[in-house]
């Protein structure tokens, strides 16, 4: 789901959990994952559909702030 739909899901309360993995590709980086009401769940990812990858767990902390996301679980 791309950030600019992210924050109209949240803004509808449509996202019920955020949670944040280490990406299984790279154990490096750190990815976000959004959980819908009814169980499904979305990657953030970016105007190419690919999935956001993070070097700094500061810098997504950062993002999904921007994103009006006030809590998430972090999974390492």
């Amino acid at each position: 789901m791309k950030r600019e739909h992210v924050k109209a899901r949240h803004v509808e309360g449509q996202i019920s959990a955020t949670h944040i993995i280490q990406n299984p590709a790279d154990l490096g980086e750190w990815i976000v994952f959004f959980k819908k009401s009814g169980g499904r769940s979305f990657f953030l990812v970016d105007d190419q559909d690919e999935v956001e990858s993070f070097q700094r767990l500061d810098d997504l902390i950062e993002t999904i702030r921007s994103l009006g996301i006030k809590s998430a679980e972090i999974h390492m």
